[in-house]
């Protein structure tokens, strides 16, 4: 915290210049391409689009398995930073921020509304630098709607998040989670049909 005499405390600057992260990996004009194409063909495209969708998230790099069902309103920051498992769904208005890597495993539910976010931001520098960090979410997990997933964490195997908890840590397999922050709450029963 800097300040002058007789000065409120200073937390957050904006008008100094910023070192540059190469989180893009992309030049600025392809990053730009891929939200025009997000916005316009991928969004307008009608919900049993499903392949044209997922040919789209190829075309910029994104790793995506065979039957993945991703809703038009879905919405990916960088794609060339996320990989989707086999035969997962992506719900209406679920959110990939991928700022650093997203990894989803096989046969697993992002619901709408959805946020999984890998940026923040350094509270300790007046810079307000930003940081990533991953998101793993592994096969068989149901992250239900309106759930909010921090930078960094990891969702054990067949784990169920309930209706808008908030994950800030890992989870374990196979159990159902919920809260604010989301706790482990009983296991997960399996019932063969």
């Amino acid at each position: 915290m800097q300040s002058g005499p007789n000065q409120s405390p200073i937390y957050q600057r904006f008008d100094r210049p910023r070192r540059q992260h190469d989180y893009y990996q992309r030049s600025m004009v392809w990053v730009q391409f891929w939200w025009i194409v997000q916005a316009t063909i991928f969004a307008l495209s009608p919900q049993v689009c499903y392949r044209w969708r997922v040919f789209l998230l190829r075309l910029f790099g994104a790793s995506v398995g065979k039957g993945v069902l991703i809703r038009s309103s879905a919405r990916f920051t960088l794609p060339w930073k996320v990989s989707i498992g086999n035969y997962c769904r992506i719900g209406d208005d679920a959110v990939l921020y991928s700022l650093d890597e997203i990894e989803i495993g096989d046969l697993t539910v992002i619901s709408q509304r959805s946020y999984l976010c890998t940026g923040s931001h350094d509270l300790d520098k007046v810079s307000f630098d930003l940081i990533t960090r991953p998101i793993k979410i592994a096969d068989q997990v149901w992250v239900a709607a309106d759930v909010f997933v921090a930078p960094g964490v990891s969702i054990g195997r067949g784990c169920v998040v309930g209706v808008r908890s908030t994950v800030l840590d890992d989870l374990p397999e196979g159990m159902i989670c919920y809260g604010s922050p989301a706790k482990p709450i009983k296991p997960r029963k399996i019932i063969e049909e």
